[in-house]
């Protein structure tokens, strides 16, 4: 099995994310323990999550989002309201101009 080696930028983030994961945790007050149980997954797994390590399942990440209060984040990744770049590429693709068929009339 071939090891997946993820771009530099991907890597980030999810470091970042892990990070956050933790500060919120700590802002609450929680221990590991308390949000593993009520997250429903092992401590083990929350350490990885909070580290960064990829491969940690998104149902994990929605299942911890959910325990710390922070679910209605999730409906906001890749949220097609926020996506200018996608709104533009839409934009793009439509048709310049709607309307009715071209006249053969030609009285003037």
């Amino acid at each position: 099995m071939t090891k997946t080696v993820l771009p530099l930028e991907v890597r980030q983030a999810i470091v970042k994310l892990g990070e956050n994961l933790r500060t919120a945790r700590v802002r609450r007050q929680m221990s590991k323990d308390e949000l593993a149980v009520t997250a429903q997954i092992s401590r083990k797994t929350l350490y990885a999550l909070e580290k960064g390590v990829p491969g940690v399942s998104t149902g994990t990440l929605v299942s911890v989002l959910w325990a710390l209060g922070l679910l209605d984040t999730a409906a906001a990744v890749a949220d097609p309201d926020t996506d200018e770049h996608g709104r533009i590429l839409e934009a793009a693709r439509r048709p310049k101009r709607v309307g009715s068929p071209p006249s053969n009339d030609n009285d003037f």
